[in-house]
Parts: C-alpha cells; sequence; structure tokens
C-alpha cells in the first residue's frame, strides 16, 4: 500500500522535536482530519498563509517532489488499534485537567502584562502563585515591581502555567486571561495562608511593600493538553471544576514505577494495545481515570525512533492511594498472564 503525505493525520500526541522526521500515520477514517502536506517549492504553498481547502491550516514538509512512502501493512493495523484505543480511553475531560494542573503546579507562571512604561507592548515577568479554592490565582508583589506598575494602570493580563512535570510540547498549560487587582484588607490573612502553604519559604510576605493581588475576574480559559488535544473552558465550567485528588500525589507513582517498574509499563501498554511493542515507557502523569505516558520506539521498516503520548487508563475510576497500587498491580498481572498465553 502506497500512503502519501498528501493523506496523513495525526490522533496520537507526537513529540517529533524542531523538524518532521518521521510521524505516525492512522487509517481510520472516522478519526482523519486530513492534511495536504504541500511542498515548498509548490503554487499553493506560495501564498503568504499555508492553508487547505482554501481555509485550513495545514504543515510544509520539506522534501522532494511528489513524495511518497510505502507503510507496512502490519504497521497500519498497529496505528489503527492506537487510534481506536486512545478514542474510547477514559479521560478528566477539560475542566477537571485545567483545575488539576493549576491545582498541582509548581507555583510559578508567567505574567503577561500591558506595559505601562513601553505603551502598546506586552511586559512579561516569571512570577510565584497560589490558587484559592476557586483556581483564582494569588499574587503577592513588591511595588518597586515593573508587572505591579502595570496592573495598577491597567489590571487585563494573561498567567501562562505549565504542568509540574513539563518538558516539551506534549505536555500541558494553560492560559488564564483576566484582571488582576488589589486583594481587600480584610482579606489579605487568608491570600497569606494560601500563599505559604504553595512557598512555605516566602519570607517576603510580611515585607510593608509586598501587596496581595488576585485574578478575581477570569474572562477566558484556553488548555493545551498535548499534541492534538486543545481547547477552551468556560469561566464558569472553570470555577465549578475540582481538581482531581489522585493527581496531586500522582508524581510519587509516576517516579516509583519508571525507576523501578517500567517493564511492567511496557507490558500493560502491550496488553491494552494489540501489536504497539515499545522501547521505553515513562509516565508522566496519574490521575484517579488512568495514566498518561510517554512512549518510545522505532515504527516497523523505520531507523527513526519516534517519542508520543499515550493515555492507559484503569480498569474503573480509583479514589485513594491504595486503589492505585492495586489497580497496577491488577493490570500488571493481566498483562503478563497476556504474555505467556
Amino acid at each position: 500500500m502506497m500512503i502519501s503525505f498528501r493523506a496523513i493525520a495525526i490522533n496520537t500526541l507526537l513529540l517529533s522535536g524542531s523538524t518532521v522526521q518521521s510521524f505516525t500515520t492512522i487509517p481510520s477514517a472516522s478519526c482523519l482530519a486530513v492534511a495536504r502536506f504541500q511542498q515548498p517549492n509548490s503554487a499553493a504553498s506560495s501564498s503568504p498563509t499555508t492553508r487547505l481547502h482554501n481555509n485550513a491550516p495545514r504543515h510544509d514538509v520539506r522534501g522532494g517532489e511528489g513524495m511518497t512512502r510505502e507503510m507496512d501493512p502490519e504497521e497500519l493495523k498497529i496505528q489503527a488499534a492506537l487510534t481506536e484505543h486512545q478514542q474510547n480511553a477514559p479521560k478528566l475531560g477539560f475542566p477537571t485537567d485545567v483545575r488539576t494542573l493549576i491545582q498541582y503546579n509548581h507555583g510559578f507562571a508567567v505574567m503577561s502584562t500591558n506595559s505601562k512604561a513601553n505603551p502598546g507592548f506586552p511586559g512579561g515577568s516569571v512570577v510565584g502563585f497560589a490558587p484559592d479554592d476557586q483556581g483564582r490565582p494569588v499574587f503577592i508583589f513588591s511595588g518597586m515591581s515593573t508587572h505591579t506598575q502595570d496592573l495598577l494602570a491597567d489590571p487585563r493580563c494573561s498567567v501562562t502555567i505549565a504542568s509540574k512535570e513539563f518538558k516539551g510540547a506534549a505536555d500541558g498549560r494553560v492560559n488564564l486571561m483576566g484582571k488582576v487587582t488589589l486583594v481587600p484588607p480584610e482579606e489579605r490573612d487568608a491570600m497569606k495562608e494560601i500563599y505559604l502553604a504553595k512557598h512555605p519559604g516566602a519570607f517576603w510576605v510580611d515585607f510593608g511593600d509586598f501587596n496581595w493581588f488576585r485574578m478575581d475576574e477570569i474572562t477566558d480559559v484556553r488548555f493545551v493538553g498535548g499534541f492534538a488535544r486543545a481547547g477552551s473552558v468556560t469561566p464558569e465550567e472553570y470555577k465549578s471544576a475540582k481538581p482531581d485528588p489522585i493527581a496531586g500525589f500522582g508524581g510519587a507513582i509516576a517516579q516509583h514505577m519508571n525507576e523501578d517498574h517500567m517493564d511492567s509499563t511496557i507490558a500493560m501498554i502491550a496488553n491494552a494495545i494489540p501489536g504497539l511493542v515499545v522501547e521505553a515507557a515513562e509516565i508522566t502523569s496519574v490521575d484517579s481515570l488512568g495514566m498518561y505516558v510517554k512512549c518510545t520506539r522505532t515504527p516497523r521498516a523505520s531507523d527513526q525512533p519516534q517519542q508520543f503520548k499515550i493515555r492507559l487508563p484503569f480498569p474503573r475510576r480509583v479514589e485513594q492511594r491504595k486503589d492505585v497500587k492495586d489497580v497496577i498491580v491488577e493490570m500488571t498481572r493481566a498483562a503478563k498472564a497476556a504474555e505467556v498465553n
């Protein structure tokens, strides 16, 4: 079977790096968004905006004219099985994902303000924050900071928060847009308690020239969970969502599995997705419905290793730490039994 780059789409979450060297082809028509990879020297690529069907975005792939690649039939079967599995794998949902990411973040973000000193330009700062019980970021800023002066002149800003395990484009990040204003005096003690829970060494909270701020009005929430997984959440959805309880200690579970039991994770993937044999499987996060795993494999008839992230669901929802251990042991035993059979 000859597969042209003109009809390839991605539903897996690839980590291919800065250049397109290899990628997954998925034949299932129900999940394909047909993408045309036009050569740079073609007539269509002369347009200043890269488009498909007149108005949809596409990716340019560098290479020769009429470039095609033969796809191994067995590889196509593996990709179809992977696609079907990922479509049906239970996930938390965007509102809970966003709220969870912000709750268990390391407590630092990039704030973009409207510059007072340079009108018309954005100002960027790395700032500490802590979310309150409604998910609103709380800050404490020095009166001398440029972002403090920017906010006092114009409270509109955005805050970009990456997941605690963020290492690249396949990992989650959230952008909150809204207005950051001074916290009323009667609420400042409560804000101090919230902030110190996230940043216990923040001795400057008692300095007289530092002021408490909070994003009281959130107007837009944008979420990117990785390649092929992005969308928006309404402020109302965000406010009503609760952090996933398992994700709070999921990092420790992931670390233990990655350091001591990666062979079990590899076996669980092979059991869940027939034919998919990976060389490495690093769990990046754990929640009440399953795990996200960054996999490394070399596709059939290829010498180019590829990395991508998949969802590996639990057989049932878990609610306590012991439950996570129980389901992972259960999944591991099932995978080992499948290997024997």
